[in-house]
């Protein structure tokens, strides 16, 4: 007989402890321990299969170019090419984002294309999926749907039905009739995120796996979900706003610096082929505290707008809130301007904004914040007109180039931009005519120039 055992384990990180404890000291998390029974199973011995004898790399068949395309250029590009055959990918976002709107989509062109897609949703039921589908155009044969939450239920559909693509909407709603813990759980969701993965690996079926998030819009569950998956898609963008950001967290098969445009609409999502047109349809130039800045994400070049807001305050500590930037970064290009440039901000509050939306990575538009924040401090607009700025900014106030700025400087050109400030280094390998190129080195000579 199997031997019942409890213990608690942490709903953030997966921390087992013998028994309850109020702070989790994997993760610090409070309040995280959370009682499961586990049964104690006799030992058996390992049967060796034909499958998984070692093989020779050199005799080993790569799949990398058996893709499929799943009929939209964005999350094609994303996944790095299109879906790859036995390939597990999780899909996050805040609720009502339209992580499922964007999946259907996908199974609908799928199941046109290639054959049976099986949609399996824990949390909407036939009827509910019907409706949005209608809404959608939603009209393939070969997408079944089933409202089912048991793992072993579905994975017995997936070989009755023989599908070539899967989607489980969501991870946590899924159970194991072995597992006595409630669904959502960490021995749940590592439990069924197994059986998902065997089931792709054995059968080449790509599946799609949505998951929730935390209010601080992080991957809820263990943190081993992301370690078992292929792909990791984070699904960004305010619920107010018509425009989605579809970003690669983790690829396994493609690079992580791509990111997806979509705009939503009555009939779903649409692609955004021209981002930098759809962050810059409502700009207005040439304003006090607002700077055009050109960055890269991925293959893609970028032009999006920074705002910046300095207001003078009373409190002793004053306020630095930064939307689309990271708040070290600001501290650092706010500490170069005080230091080198004796523009001081200590007396004021300090507010970024990137408008769309957007999360800034790397260092390519530290020039266009640092302009931002004197534009408004000063109460001065640029004096050039449509103006783009490109550029590192170092801790000793000089201007360090940046990479692909040729690409940029295209992208600028394309829209109608007249100007762009750029690193000096930078301007030997742009050959892009019809626009005005300033070439800076320091912080002090940009400002100069701008201003």
């Amino acid at each position: 007989m199997a031997k019942i055992k409890n213990f608690y384990i942490c709903q953030q990180c997966g921390y087992e402890s013998p028994k309850w404890l109020g702070r989790c000291p994997g993760c610090s998390a409070w309040n995280s321990m959370i009682e499961e029974q586990r049964s104690s199973k006799p030992e058996r011995t390992a049967v060796v299969s034909s499958s998984s004898n070692p093989k020779s790399i050199v005799n080993i068949v790569s799949g990398e170019k058996e893709r499929f395309d799943t009929g939209i250029d964005e999350l094609n590009r994303v996944l790095g090419g299109g879906l790859v055959k036995g390939s597990l990918t999780l899909i996050s976002g805040d609720p009502g984002i339209g992580k499922s709107t964007l999946l259907l989509q996908t199974a609908n062109t799928i199941a046109l294309k290639y054959g049976k897609v099986l949609y399996a949703s824990g949390e909407e039921s036939e009827e509910q999926i019907k409706i949005r589908g209608d809404r959608l155009g939603v009209k393939a044969d070969n997408l079944y749907i089933v409202s089912e939450t048991n793992i072993d239920i579905i994975a017995r559909y997936v070989e009755e039905m023989q599908p070539v693509f899967v989607i489980i909407d969501s991870i946590q709603t899924m159970y194991k009739d072995t597992i006595a813990s409630a669904p959502g759980s960490v021995s749940q969701v590592r439990e069924c995120s197994n059986e998902l993965m065997r089931m792709g690996k054995n059968s080449g079926i790509p599946l799609f796996i949505v998951a929730h998030v935390t209010k601080q819009g992080e991957l809820a569950g263990p943190r081993v979900l992301e370690h078992m998956v292929d792909t990791v898609l984070s699904f960004e963008g305010e619920r107010t706003e018509d425009f989605r950001i579809l970003r690669t967290v983790k690829n396994r098969f493609g690079t992580t610096s791509e990111i997806g445009v979509f705009e939503m609409s009555q009939k779903g999502l649409v692609q955004v082929y021209d981002p930098s047109g759809l962050f810059l349809q409502d700009t207005n130039y040439n304003q006090e505290g607002s700077i055009i800045i050109g960055i890269m994400e991925g293959t893609r070049p970028l032009l999006v707008e920074v705002q910046s807001l300095v207001s003078e305050t009373k409190i002793p500590m004053p306020r630095r809130t930064a939307l689309g930037i990271e708040n070290s970064r600001l501290s650092l290009i706010l500490a170069v301007l005080e230091k080198k440039l004796k523009i001081y901000f200590y007396s004021s509050d300090v507010y970024v904004n990137v408008v769309g939306g957007l999360d800034l990575e790397g260092t390519t538009a530290d020039l266009g914040l640092a302009l931002s924040l004197v534009s408004s401090i000063k109460g001065k607009e640029a004096s050039m007109e449509k103006l783009v700025a490109i550029g590192e900014i170092g801790l000793t106030g000089e201007i360090r180039p940046v990479a692909n700025a040729d690409r940029i400087v295209n992208e600028a050109k394309k829209l109608g931009f007249k100007n762009v400030i750029l690193p000096n280094r930078n301007i030997d390998k742009i050959a892009v005519k019809d626009i005005n190129i300033i070439g800076v080195n320091t912080l002090k000579e940009a400002i100069y120039k701008v201003f």
